[in-house]
């Protein structure tokens, strides 16, 4: 004879469910909403912002050509990084490690990092930051850029210097500092 379980008299720390809240699905070839965003050779799609997820995390589809990756930098949430295809060079705390695709990497907070493509293929992987609010910071900063794959255009001397000028007034507001190259 088969005895039914006993309903658990623990009351849940889960808290109910907000109804409120809806589904969110990225589909980044059809899905003509999702933002392309070109910064200095790299071009970001963001697939879910902090709207999506309350704020929790944000989710970046980057496409880093050959010589492509953000100067060396710090802030103030956790950035993981899953390579899809091809690799890139982590640079972390100064010790350098290869990421491939399949790898997955986690960056702490405040910790000073950077990455680089320093092969001659392209790489893309998917990058999350939690909490979310970097994909705020890239839409400040970048320019818009017709697809996934789509370079930006390339920046002349005084164009470079005004995105730089640029990234490190906003830096702060997206609590993120940048830091010299090494």
């Amino acid at each position: 004879m088969r005895t039914m379980p006993k309903k658990s008299t623990i009351p849940s720390t889960v808290p109910p469910d907000d109804p409120r809240r809806k589904l969110a699905i990225a589909r980044p070839d059809g899905d003509s909403k999702l933002p392309f965003i070109g910064i200095v050779g790299d071009t970001y799609m963001i697939l879910l912002t902090g709207n999506d997820t309350r704020g929790r995390f944000c989710l970046i589809d980057m496409h880093i050509p050959p010589g492509g990756g953000p100067p060396p930098h710090r802030h103030d949430f956790e950035e993981s990084f899953t390579m899809l295809d091809g690799e890139i060079e982590v640079t972390f705390r100064g010790a350098r490690s290869v990421l491939r695709a399949g790898e997955t990497a986690n960056i702490p907070a405040n910790a000073p990092h950077q990455f680089q493509n320093r092969t001659g293929q392209s790489a893309r992987l998917l990058c999350i930051c939690s909490p979310a609010g970097q994909e705020e910071f890239f839409l400040a900063l970048g320019v818009p850029v017709a697809g996934r794959t789509t370079p930006p255009p390339k920046p002349d001397t005084a164009a470079m210097a005004a995105f730089k000028a640029k990234s490190e007034a906003l830096a702060p507001k997206y609590r993120t500092q940048i830091l010299s190259e090494a």
